[in-house]
């Protein structure tokens, strides 16, 4: 009998799936392109970090910064320790716009408070309190293996850099959960979101104490002992540092083909280190527009503050790169340089949750395995708060993304009214350039254990790559 199954019309859209149409040469090269990115995961876990870790690459390509070197084509400026931005220059004037991939470097985690120490009195341990930051469901980072990051500053004026419980030989830290044998009115006759208290998100740092003598607070007196033993501080030095807890397991192959990764902090750097690389695989270029890639700080609490994407670091960076070129900075054509340019929002999507399809609208939703993820707009609830994309700086870049053989797809960030969110997107176009939000598709953004599929992050990679170079 004559097949009559009916053929899908031409003129119809369908994705494409990557590990079904891909050349096989295209699937290693994704496998392949996911080993350095686990790596940088795990040694780069605090926007300090991050910067540190892309300086010293930078630098092995032959970046230099751009306030110590004249004369070179490919620049960096990093602000803070917390934000950056890179560029190699165009032969244009940079007034008739630049290329940019814009990305932020930190992600939902709990911070030490600034007076952070105490003895517990009913269990006499010594603790840590704490207070979160973006984010986060506060049950999953109860009962689970964290490590200490940051720098604290010493009464002498040093820097001192911590990072505690990331080999194999250090300790690491945990914030106890209550067992379910007592749980009934602690825990379980409370929503899912005041389960477990913020006030209760603290510490166990140590539970020795100080052996003989009459100290009042002997446990805690051990405590300082210890510290200002190994690292030289005392308790005022915690006044003023910026101490994070993070996830002390390592960024993981996941699933039985190893198609995935899971691992912290793929939010948003995952999109940050696409970004970079994808500029690094044009330096051997000429271009006309000059390309930058941005990474941004507190992303996660708004963007506020001097290292966030409302701060002034941007705009300032473009107008040194314009002096840097001999061009007029006036702030007329500073103004002029943002709007002719066009700008990737680099941020993770929402990707379909097999577990949880109904918060999406499949047709409208970024689904894993199918390419780079291109939202037009975010925001929430009447689209509050977004950027929305025009048509025509939204089809050129799709445009560019076919051209250059991307595996691509548009989705949105969940059901209308089911909830929402944003990037930094907005902030860039309120200074008149054309701007998209476009990434990586994530299941469980935000949690410990963030999980992504490897044809997506290649097919970012391919697309940050074509989109600076057109």
């Amino acid at each position: 009998m004559k097949n009559t199954k009916p053929k899908k019309s031409e003129f119809a859209y369908e994705r494409k799936n990557f590990w079904k149409d891909a050349p096989v040469a295209e699937q290693k090269a994704a496998m392949d392109y996911a080993v350095d990115y686990k790596e940088f995961l795990n040694q780069a876990k605090t926007e300090r970090e991050v910067a540190v870790w892309m300086e010293k690459l930078l630098k092995k390509h032959k970046f230099v910064d751009m306030h110590s070197k004249a004369g070179a084509k490919k620049v960096y400026s990093i602000f803070r320790g917390k934000t950056m931005a890179v560029a190699i220059l165009g032969t244009e004037p940079l007034n008739k716009g630049f290329n940019m991939v814009a990305a932020h470097i930190d992600s939902p985690r709990i911070d030490l408070k600034q007076n952070p120490l105490y003895e517990d009195s009913n269990t006499k341990m010594t603790c840590m309190r704490t207070h979160y930051y973006g984010g986060i469901k506060k049950y999953q980072w109860v009962s689970t293996p964290l490590s200490l990051h940051g720098v604290i500053v010493k009464q002498d004026g040093s820097l001192l850099n911590i990072s505690i419980g990331e080999k194999e030989n250090e300790p690491v830290f945990v914030i106890p959960d209550l067992l379910p044998h007592l749980a009934a009115k602690e825990q379980y006759s409370k929503n899912l979101n005041e389960a477990i208290d913020a006030s209760k998100l603290n510490l166990v740092f140590s539970g020795m104490m100080q052996p003989g003598g009459e100290e009042k607070e002997a446990a805690k007196a051990f405590v300082l002992q210890a510290l200002n033993t190994a690292y030289g501080i005392t308790e005022a030095d915690f006044l003023s540092a910026e101490l994070q807890l993070v996830p002390a397991t390592k960024a993981r192959d996941a699933g039985i083909d190893g198609s995935m990764v899971v691992g912290y902090g793929q939010d948003d750097r995952v999109c940050a280190y696409t970004g970079l690389t994808a500029l690094l695989a044009n330096q051997d270029t000429k271009p006309e527009k000059s390309m930058i890639v941005y990474l941004s700080d507190k992303e996660e609490v708004g963007s506020m503050g001097a290292t966030g994407a409302q701060s002034i670091f941007i705009q300032d960076f473009v107008a040194d790169l314009m002096a840097y070129k001999g061009e007029d900075n006036s702030s007329s054509n500073l103004r002029k340089a943002f709007i002719n340019s066009h700008i990737l929002s680099a941020d993770v999507c929402a990707a379909l949750n097999p577990n949880y399809p109904n918060v999406h609208e499949k047709e409208n939703a970024v689904l894993f395995n199918y390419g780079i993820g291109v939202s037009k707009f975010t925001g929430s609830r009447g689209k509050s708060g977004c950027n929305d994309a025009d048509a025509e700086f939204s089809a050129k870049v799709l445009k560019i993304f076919t051209a250059a053989g991307v595996f691509w797809q548009t989705g949105e960030l969940g059901k209308v009214d089911e909830g929402g969110g944003g990037t930094i997107a907005y902030i860039l176009a309120n200074l008149g350039a054309q701007v998209i939000d476009c990434g990586v598709g994530i299941m469980g953004m935000h949690s410990l254990y963030e999980l992504s599929s490897k044809a997506d992050i290649y097919s970012t990679y391919k697309g940050y790559k074509a989109f600076l170079a057109n």
